[in-house]
């Protein structure tokens, strides 16, 4: 395969898992059951600010992105893409969805946002131009702290969904079962979309932490 081959490959996973990634999130909020931790705070902000959910995950993205300056985090192009396309795809399927009402609807909606997140993750990271701004500040700060990816990634989880839940974020059977399966989804989804590493000198690959490291538990 050529190099330009691979990068559009990788292109193309980059921003249909940055897409499903953001249809994903959707389907937790219209199942109403629990978010993942970080949507638990943009639901909690867009209460507070009369926002929809997706801009205020976009305003979060980029004021998240600017702590990677003193943590001395490089972007790549799926980095600041993350910032915009999941905000985007989230208010667009929410706009798109009826809403979900009886349980025996919103169920199968929690599990198939679950299931559609970990595939979406696979795909995004395994298109290897860099970390999600909320994983490189986990990253960064475990670079600059020295303290382990699973206590700086708890540390950071644990407080904006504390935080989201004080603003009105919902947190609920869906948040558990995020916690507990997306780690294990991800990891298999990542093996099955890994995508050649680019040999073309591309500016727009990020160095990065391993995808193994920013999952981890």
């Amino acid at each position: 395969m050529s190099a330009q081959s691979r990068t559009g490959r990788r292109l193309i996973q980059l921003y249909l898992g940055l897409a499903l990634y953001g249809a994903s999130s959707a389907l937790l909020v219209d199942a109403g059951l629990g978010l993942e931790p970080w949507n638990v705070l943009h639901q909690g902000l867009a209460e507070l600010t009369g926002l929809t959910i997706g801009v205020v995950s976009i305003i979060v993205g980029a004021a998240v992105l600017l702590l990677w300056i003193p943590l001395r985090q490089r972007p790549g192009l799926g980095t600041v893409s993350n910032v915009f396309v999941v905000g985007i795809a989230m208010d667009g399927t929410l706009a798109a969805l009826p809403g979900a009402h009886a349980l025996a609807v919103r169920v199968p909606l929690m599990l198939a946002g679950i299931l559609l997140n970990g595939v979406a993750t696979g795909l995004y990271i395994a298109a290897r131009f860099g970390p999600g701004p909320r994983d490189g500040l986990m990253t960064g700060l475990h670079r600059r702290t020295g303290r382990s990816i699973r206590l700086m990634r708890t540390a950071v989880e644990v407080a904006v969904v504390a935080t989201g839940f004080a603003l009105g974020g919902t947190i609920g059977v869906g948040t558990v079962l995020y916690a507990v399966s997306i780690g294990p989804l991800a990891q298999l989804f990542l093996r099955v979309f890994a995508a050649p590493t680019a040999s073309d000198g591309s500016t727009v690959v990020a160095a990065g932490p391993s995808p193994r490291a920013i999952l981890r538990p």
